[in-house]
């Protein structure tokens, strides 16, 4: 070989062999041998690698992810008491056996919930090759296995044994002082988590122990300290002794409540102060705050309420109440169109005036106005608060509707009380003075011919709410009952007495569906429900009744000139069934049947009728559009539905 080829080779062989190392890229880490996703998850979110996916690597960093994932590993499985797992790591671009965990130390006590690492040791792993390793293809190839060549792209294996918990064995736990008798605080010490016996779980440890302070915080023990707060880990013997104490000091009582009107006062204090239920010198109950804020918000007269205690401000323990209030806008006006089969197109309007003075008296005014029924109200509120927390309620509606085969004119006046038993309870007593109009053309009598009655009649409602959403209820229950009765009509000797039932049960199955079970009850005791208006009878079919057929239609019927005139009965009986399932966000869709009927006697004749929905979370509520068909000669083979709002 002559001279210039010789160096010619030799200068290239001298570039390549200073050539940086080719990049490499992790697309996949594998962890295998946890069943648990909660661990899984905590691994994962611990590993430096993950952040790493698919990006470029020269060989030096990977060394170093791989070097810190046993540590990391190890760390993320302590919060779930696991202590002395074994953890094997592997390459998919090296063959050979996984390098094992050193062992570990024979015991740690680290303090609280802290613990010291595992002293690494033994045989070098592929978590613990260092940056020469990395680079260097001169080592010896049984010492991490034999290379398969460089990849492109690579996958990361971590196996994982577990091995046995680590539980606790010393258990030191308990209130000195005064809150030691603390029923609340009681509760939450003995719902502490773990207990002797029990894997030390981390997020169990914190969360009793936030219990317990916030049991403390809310019951007025401001002063209460953590005198003593450890965990001992003894690795070698899989154990752990906790210790966890507080010293409660003495409870604070309720005092002055301070109210702070921005961006000024509008309503008066002396208003306000009739909604604070506690006198100064009351033991401390964040309950109590928080019933004063619901209070408050209930009244609708604040865009934002915040209620806080100020025991910084405390004399001899007795902690005044600030509640910053700002107003929300006075006057809430709405406009809508609407359609319906029977009305006709129409419009509605309204304006509410949210607080009218500053004894914080309410007023609105709304109009609903369609080709055939037309109705007008108006509503004067007064805030009530002896006995109850609720309103005074005065209101006047008049409503007037003409079609082919009735002409109805109704004006009722209102008064009423209502009051807030507790957060699931709702009770009106009212009292109504109803006049009323109506009359209908048969083919017999084509002349209208009117009847009138009036009735004055006392009314008890109570409605019962417990749901987890009352936008979208998923969990839980709603009913409503009403009784009235009175006597009246056109030569004022006809009475009666009603009973009406609703109730509404959810259940959801998991996150994208659930079922609706809905029934309603009604009775009337009367001589002939005919001398009844016809706002006071029951009738079914329709939509939130018996879908598939039309509004009113299920009952009894008397054939006019303009086509059937639907009477009313006095009895009425309607259930549903209805599961729901949503498939891509916010679309979803429904099946159900409908039965029931409006009747006279003992013996319901059931309609029953069938179909299809579908379903849009929308931003102003869910909205709800099905198809049905009744299975009982109804007159209309399909009815289409359409749903607006809350479910309760």
């Amino acid at each position: 070989m002559s001279p210039a080829v010789f160096r010619l080779a030799l200068a290239g062989a001298l570039l390549f062999a200073c050539t940086p190392a080719l990049a490499v890229r992790v697309q996949q880490v594998r962890i295998e041998g946890l069943h648990d996703p909660a661990i899984e998850a905590n691994v994962r979110s611990a590993l430096s690698l993950e952040a790493e996916l698919d990006k470029e690597l020269r060989p030096r960093r990977l060394a170093y992810l791989l070097r810190v994932a046993q540590d990391e590993t190890r760390t993320a499985l302590e919060p779930f008491g696991y202590y002395t797992p074994t953890i094997t790591l592997t390459r998919s671009d090296r063959s050979g056996s996984a390098w094992p965990e050193p062992d570990a130390d024979e015991d740690d006590t680290p303090d609280d919930a802290a613990t010291t690492d595992v002293a690494s040791g033994g045989e070098k792993s592929a978590s613990t090759l260092d940056d020469a390793d990395a680079d260097s293809t001169r080592a010896d190839p049984t010492a991490r296995g034999t290379i398969r060549g460089r990849a492109d792209a690579l996958t990361i294996t971590l196996t994982i044994t577990l091995g046995p918990p680590v539980r606790v064995r010393g258990f030191d736990l308990g209130i000195d002082g005064a809150a030691s008798a603390d029923a609340s605080v009681a509760a939450a010490v003995a719902q502490f988590q773990p207990r002797a016996g029990e894997v030390l779980n981390h997020a169990l440890y914190e969360d009793g122990k936030a219990r317990i302070g916030r049991a403390l915080t809310e019951h007025g023990w401001f002063d209460a300290r953590m005198a003593e707060h450890r965990i001992e880990v003894t690795r070698a013997a899989q154990a752990a002794d906790i210790a966890l104490r507080w010293s409660s000091g003495q409870r604070y009582t309720l005092g002055d409540v301070r109210f702070n009107q921005t961006p000024e006062p509008f309503l008066r204090d002396a208003l306000l102060h009739k909604l604070v239920r506690w006198q100064p010198g009351t033991p401390f109950d964040q309950a109590e705050l928080e019933r004063l804020r619901s209070a408050l918000v209930a009244l609708d007269y604040f865009a934002l309420v915040d209620v806080q205690a100020a025991p910084e401000q405390a004399v001899d323990r007795t902690t005044p109440v600030l509640v910053e209030l700002t107003p929300a806008k006075r006057s809430i006006y709405s406009l809508g169109l609407s359609y319906a089969t029977l009305d006709g197109p129409g419009i509605s309007a309204g304006v509410e005036r949210r607080y009218l003075n500053a004894r914080g008296h309410k007023a609105l005014a709304q109009i609903d106005w369609a080709r055939l029924r037309k109705t007008v109200t108006l509503q004067y509120r007064i805030p009530a608060f002896a006995w109850l927390d609720g309103w005074y309620t005065a209101s006047l509606q008049a409503s007037d509707e003409l079609t082919d085969y009735v002409n109805s004119r109704r004006l009722e006046l209102v008064a009423s009380r209502s009051g807030q038993v507790n957060d699931h309870l709702n009770v009106v007593a009212s009292l109504h003075l109803l006049r009323e109009r109506w009359a209908y053309r048969t083919i017999l009598k084509p002349v209208e011919e009117f009847r009138f009655a009036s009735f004055l009649f006392p009314a008890l409602q109570a409605e019962y709410i417990d749901v987890d959403d009352r936008m979208a209820p998923r969990r839980g229950m709603g009913a409503s009952l009403i009784l009235r009765g009175g006597k009246g009509g056109s030569s004022g000797d006809a009475s009666f007495a009603q009973l009406y039932l609703s109730g509404q049960w959810f259940h959801g199955f998991d996150a994208d569906s659930r079922l609706i079970v809905r029934g309603e009850l009604g009775h009337t005791f009367t001589d002939d429900v005919l001398d009844l208006p016809p706002s006071l009878r029951f009738y079914a079919g329709g939509d939130r009744s018996v879908r598939g057929y039309g509004w009113h239609e299920i009952g009894p019927r008397i054939v006019t000139s303009g086509g059937d005139y639907f009477t009313g009965a006095p009895n009425l009986l309607t259930a549903s069934l209805e599961y729901e399932r949503y498939f891509n966000g916010p679309w979803g869709a429904a099946v159900f049947v409908d039965t029931g009927s409006a009747f006279e006697g003992r013996r319901p004749d059931l309609h029953t009728g069938i179909g299809i929905g579908l379903r849009w979370r929308s931003p102003v509520g869910p909205v709800r559009i099905d198809i049905a068909h009744g299975l009982n000669a109804p007159d209309s083979p399909v009815t289409l539905h359409l749903n607006i709002g809350a479910d309760l």
